[in-house]
This record gives C-alpha cells, structure tokens and sequence, in this order.
C-alpha cells in the first residue's frame, strides 16, 4: 500500500498548494489577516506530503518493489544498494519528484524566514510560489506518476542507465534541482512587488540571499555535470556547450546578472524595472531548461526521453509564466519610481555595462540552442550549431567584462573620477602584461591562448587583490557581503588560468599499444602493462594497467576500464586519471584491435583542476554573501 500512500499524500499537497495560491493572494488584496496567515501553514504541509511521497520512492527502490513500474525500469536486483537510492531520480518521473521536493523545501523556507517581513508581502510571496507549486504537482500527478503499478509484478527489472551509474550523479541532479528551482524565490518577489505596485528596500534586501544561495547551488550543480562528463565519458573534455548543459547555464547567466542588478536597486533605488524583469527571466529559463530536457526535443546524453504529451505540458506551463509575468510587467513596471540619477563613471555604470554583456551573452546561448530546433520546425533544413560558435562569440562578450571586472569595487556609487581606480590598477595591469608575455614565450604551444589566459587571471587577481588591500587600508573589516564578492571574483581569476590553458595546452595521443609498449607525450612517458577481466557488481570489465612516469620517475598506475553492463549488455567507458594541481594524466581504453593490441587515448590536461577550483570559489563567494546580517534586519536602521 505505501505507492498508494505516496500518491494520496501528492493529492493532498496538490491541494495544499491550491489552498496556499489562493486564499494568501486574495486575502492581500483585501487585507484579511485570517486568509493571510493561511499561507505558512499550507506552505509546511506540501513540504511534509512530498518530503513522504520521495522517501516512499526510495524505500520502494531499496527494497526492490517490482510491482512499482518506475522501480522496474530503472533498476534490477544486481543494482548496488547506492545506485538504487541515486536510481529514485535516475527517471523523468523521479527526478520530477526530486524537482517538486526542492520546490516544497524552498517554499517551507520562505515560510519559515519570512517572519521580519510585512504580512501582505509574505503571503503574495507564498501565493505565487503556490501556484507554481500546483503546475508541477499537477505535472507529477496526472502525467508522470513515479508510482504507477504494475500487473502482474515483475520478477526482474531492467537497469538504470550505466551512465547515472557514478557517484558523481548522487549529488549533481540535488545541487542542480536546488539551484533551478530556487529562483523561484527571486521570481516570486518579482511578482509579488509587480502586484503591489512597489519595491520596498527593506523586503528587497531580504530577497538578495535567496538569490545568491540559489545561484551558487546552480553553480556546484553545473561543475559537478562538468566534472562526471570530464571522467565519465570518457573524451576528457569539461564543457562541449551540449543543449541541455546550455539549459542550465543560461539561468547561470542570467542569475549573475540578477545579483549584480539587485545589489544596484536595494543600495541606490536604481534599474528597478529591470531587475524585475531579470528575475522574471531567470526563472523562465529555467523553467526553459526542464522543457528541452523533459520534452524529448533533444538528443543529449543528459536528457530524459519522454512523450510530446509532456512536452506540451511544461510548454505551456512555459508559456503562461512567461506570458503573464510579462503581461503583468507591462502594465505595472512604468508605474515604478526611478533612483537616483548617476554619472557615466561610477560603479552603477559599471554594474549597468555588467549586466548588458551577461544578457547579451545569455541571449547568444539562447539563440545558438534554439535556433537547430526552429530551423528544423520551420523546415529550414538541419542546422548544427556548436562550440566554434559558442566558444568565439561567448570570448567576444566575455573579454570586456574581465577587462572591468577590478574597476567595479574601486569605482564610487553615483560619480567618481575615472583617474582615481585608474592609478590604483595601472601597476598591476603592467605587472599582468608582464607575467602574459613571459607566459607566452615558454609556453610549447597555444602560445596566444596560453598569454590570454595568464594576462586576464593576473587582470582579474590583482585587481581584487588590490581592492582587499584598499579595504583594509581604509577601516581593516569586510563584511560578508564584501568578502564574499572578492572570493567570487577570485574565483573568477582561478577559472580563466584552466579554461584558457588547458585549451592552449591540452595534449592528446591516440594510438595502438600492446603489452609492454611504451608512448611518450611531452614530459610523460605512458607504459601499456596489458588488460585482464574484473568482475563488478553488475557488470564485467575490460580492465587495463599503464604505468606512467614524469621527466623519468614514477607518477601512477592508471586502470582505464571498458564495462559491459549484465542487463541490456551496454559498453561504458570509466578512464584512468591521475588528478595534480598542475596537470591531470588521463587514459581511456579504446577498442581491442586483435593480437592484443588495444585502442588508448592519452591524455595531458594541465590546470584543468582550476576549472572547478574557480567555479567551486565562485559558489564559495555566493554563500558567504548570503550571510551578511545586514540582509537580516528587521527594520531599517536596525543593527
């Protein structure tokens, strides 16, 4: 009886959400504080029902409930114990719960840290976030049921998908999902300031954490996707700007840009209407994002299929989020008070100037995902777009923004002299020109990209670097809020020396080796032991051992595996890597060539790590800001 159980529990919280989009939203408009107060509790019990339906799931995966038709698709008795737990959001359907019970835990949070907040505010807040609560409740129940029985029950099931089949993937979907989903909040506000007509500073600068929280989720979310293709796949690559990866990293874009946005209009009463309309956007595209993946649109190694039923659901979902919201921003933005005025050098310019090239960025990765699906609707003809497209115009946008990234900080609110950050940053933009074109004689190869990636991390470094120092100059403290921005900006620094470098100097050999040949790539020399059979849990193993040495002494013993998976009989890649600081070895098994000759792919990917690194910094810098207690007071003024 327990899939029963779960899928009352979902009808109960479908009518929770009904209850909570309704009754807040009206009693705000009228003022009742009866119908107000509805909107906590109602918030409370859809996160208690879903939170019950998902542990239900689980308990029918680790228990291995064949008579559950999700259960049997995506798993089998010869499934170990962790992958059956990861298996409960290795479907649509699963994931689609894993997505609503992000929904309810967000949503009982904003219930739960709203108290400082006006009453009216709260329940318009709740009342949207209730009625997208009901859209994706309603998409769970009536078209993607994760319980639906199965008679007779079956004796065996089938298999997860041997890619889902990683420890990677055990926390990349959650941190995803949560930072999707979490721009609900700012979206909410959003709506909720378009139907009363004003921002508020106060509730504004409470909406600020949410954000940041939510992006830096997103974040960890995109580097561990980045990070299971990098090992999993087995072609050594960290970004191959795929459809679905651009689904989630337009909402990425664009949240940056709302964080920046924000900080303008809670400090200054500036760029309301567009921060608005920002938060508008970043949810819509994530609410984007679950369409290209659950729509069946897409060919992607990280998309569900699924029926155009579904599809259809989400588009028009899709489509009255997008519609109303904007219907609901023409008419009320206009009626929104400007801030105050700026000069052309200040820091709102600046922030102004950030924002522009992050939302022509977003539109450019928007435009190169889409624009293969209407070519091929409108009979256009196939269209491929991909990462030379992606790759110049994403570095003709972005180069700007790392040029201004250290004035933004040193730059005063309103009107500055220019002069001022401009002697403060001029030595280290020598030093960085410096360091750029040492960079580029030693370098062996890519010797441009290599003087391009040294030149803008030392840009971007010293330059916070230089901020840090200025602050502590002048009073010695960081808030959290200013602390957090020069880890992000660190972080910054910290991508641009892997992503650009490791472009420059990646390596790549593939050859034919038997045992006991040896390959030699730069400073590594590669000696191929030979392969035997391992025996898995659930699958048998080609399993190989190369020996590498560095400049002559030993580094590692990589064991590259080629699995065939006992169900269904799928051959996965798992490669060798030995992680450094400097550089990362990779070797991935190809393959058999007969007479024991073998198919390997050898690997160099210097400063690869510092690619996650500077993400990991990033997300770090988001967290810290959300602490800031100034985000916390109760009432201005107030410590």
């Amino acid at each position: 009886m327990l899939p029963e159980i779960a899928q009352a529990a979902l009808l109960l919280a479908l009518l929770a959400a009904m209850i909570q989009a309704s009754l807040p939203l009206a009693g705000a408009a009228r003022g009742n504080a009866a119908w107000m107060a509805v909107a906590r509790p109602t918030a409370y019990a859809q996160f208690v029902l879903v939170a019950l339906a998902f542990a239900i799931l689980v308990a029918s995966f680790v228990g291995q409930d064949f008579s559950v038709r999700n259960v049997v698709d995506n798993s089998n008795s010869l499934l170990p114990v962790a992958y059956r737990v990861m298996a409960t959001w290795g479907s649509h359907e699963g994931s689609l719960l894993l997505w609503v019970l992000m929904l309810t835990i967000w949503n009982a949070a904003v219930a739960l840290f709203s108290r400082t907040l006006p009453e009216p505010v709260t329940a318009r807040v709740l009342g949207v976030i209730g009625l997208v609560s009901i859209c994706f409740l309603s998409f769970l129940i009536f078209t993607s049921s994760p319980f639906e029985r199965l008679v007779p029950a079956a004796l065996e099931g089938h298999d997860l998908n041997p890619l889902l089949q990683d420890r990677g993937m055990m926390i990349h979907p959650p941190m995803l999902y949560v930072g999707y989903i979490g721009f609900v909040v700012p979206f909410a506000f959003a709506i909720a300031a378009l139907l009363d007509g004003s921002i508020d500073a106060r509730w504004l600068r409470w909406t600020r954490p949410w954000t940041n929280v939510a992006w830096s989720f997103l974040t960890i979310g995109i580097l561990l996707g980045s990070w299971w293709a990098y090992y999993e796949l087995g072609w050594g690559g960290w970004w191959f700007w795929d459809p679905v990866e651009n689904a989630s990293f337009m909402p990425w874009i664009a949240g940056a840009a709302l964080i920046h946005s924000q900080a303008v209009t809670e400090k200054r009463g500036s760029f309301n209407s567009w921060t608005l309309l920002l938060a508008i956007a970043t949810f819509s595209l994530s609410l984007l994002g679950a369409f290209l993946v659950r729509s069946g649109v897409l060919t992607s190694v990280h998309s569900f299929a699924a029926d155009p039923t579904r599809g259809l659901f989400i588009l028009v979902f899709l489509g009255l989020v997008i519609g109303g919201s904007l219907l609901l921003y023409v008419l009320r933005a206009p009626k929104l008070e400007d801030g105050k005025p700026f000069a052309g050098t200040s820091r709102e310019t600046l922030l102004l100037l950030n924002n522009l090239l992050l939302a022509a960025a977003c539109a450019m990765v928007l435009l190169g995902t889409l624009y293969p699906l209407l070519a091929d609707a409108l009979d256009l003809g196939k269209v491929s777009v991909g990462p030379p497209y992606f790759g110049f115009m994403f570095i003709l946008l972005m180069a700007p923004l790392v040029a201004l990234v250290p004035f933004g900080p040193l730059t005063k609110w309103q009107r500055d002299n220019i002069g001022k950050p401009l002697a403060m940053l001029l030595p280290w933009a020598i030093l960085a020109l410096v360091l750029a074109t040492i960079a580029y004689f030693m370098a062996p190869q890519g010797k441009l990209k290599t003087a391009a990636g040294v030149l803008g991390a030392a840009w971007v470094g010293f330059g916070t670097l230089r901020f840090a120092w200025t602050r502590i100059r002048a009073n010695g403290k960081f808030t959290p809020e200013m602390l957090g921005m020069v880890v992000a900006h660190f972080g910054i620094a910290v991508f641009l020396v892997g992503a650009l470098l490791i472009e420059a100097q990646n390596v790549l050999r593939e050859v034919a080796m038997k045992p006991g040949d040896t390959v030699e790539v730069g400073d590594y020399r590669f000696h191929f032991q030979g392969v035997d059979e391992k025996q898995g849990p659930n699958y048998l193993a080609d399993r190989g051992h190369v020996q590498v040495f560095r400049n002559g002494k030993p580094l590692a013993l990589l064991h590259p595996e080629k699995r065939a998976y006992a169900s269904g009989g799928q051959v996965m890649t798992d490669a060798g890597i030995h992680a450094g600081v400097l550089a990362d070895v990779l070797v991935a098994l190809g393959e058999p060539l007969g007479d024991d000759a073998w198919a390997v792919r050898l690997h160099v990917k210097p400063f690869v790590r510092w690619i996650w690194a500077g993400g990991l910094l990033m997300a770090l810098g988001g967290f810290i800001a959300a602490f800031d207690r100034r985000f916390r007071r109760r009432k201005e003024g107030s410590p």
